[in-house]
């Protein structure tokens, strides 16, 4: 008794992150049992993905660039988290009490896989750094191989640039664990015991 809507909707469900196919037919099958409303609310929600851009500045997604962080008047200029992706932020703004501003590098190096220091943008950070005479950088990069070698390149970036202080989270943060995957009491404890690189 298959058909090919629900197939469709059970293929690209399973194409999602951490959703096999199992998943996917129970998910595909309460979106069927759910009320329309709910069902036209999503189907809009995900249209509206579409309007959604990179900011000119932290090169987060948002739907106005630069985005309400980057012109927030109370947000600490001077202070720049580094992220490697977007949903990063995300879990750093749900602790509420970092009030600087961040850089997405939407990558980590990786030479193996063809991720070299020009494809993370590093020169607008450099911009970033300068225009806004920062005065701290914290590095939240995932605690891997790739994460390291990202935070060590950075660091001498930041120490050419005599950036008073560089830090990065502390190790409460399992190795080869992501961000976006952390709660917010090991998060929380990893920005309060960050370690200075310089």
């Amino acid at each position: 008794m298959k058909t090919a809507v629900i197939d469709d909707v059970i293929a690209h469900l399973s194409r999602l992150p951490g959703i096999g196919e199992r998943s996917a037919t129970r998910l595909a099958f309460h979106l069927l049992r759910a009320k329309p409303q709910f069902r036209e609310g999503f189907a809009k929600s995900l249209l509206r993905l579409q309007e959604i851009v990179l900011c000119s500045e932290c090169r987060t997604v948002t739907e106005q660039s630069p985005c309400r962080i980057c012109t927030s008047p109370i947000r600490n200029h001077s202070t720049l988290c580094v992220v490697e992706k977007p949903s990063d932020i995300y879990s750093i703004e749900r602790l509420g009490n970092f009030k600087g501003i961040y850089f997405v590098l939407h990558g980590l190096l990786s030479p193996m896989e063809g991720v070299n220091p020009e494809d993370l943008a590093l020169s607008k950070l450099v911009e970033i750094l300068k225009k806004n005479s920062t005065q701290e950088v914290i590095l939240a990069l995932n605690p891997t191989v790739e994460g390291d070698a990202t935070s060590h390149y950075l660091a001498r970036i930041f120490n050419e640039l005599q950036v008073p202080e560089v830090s990065r989270l502390a190790s409460g943060l399992p190795t080869g664990s992501e961000l976006e995957y952390a709660d917010q009491i090991t998060l929380g404890k990893a920005f309060e015991g960050r370690t200075r690189l310089r």
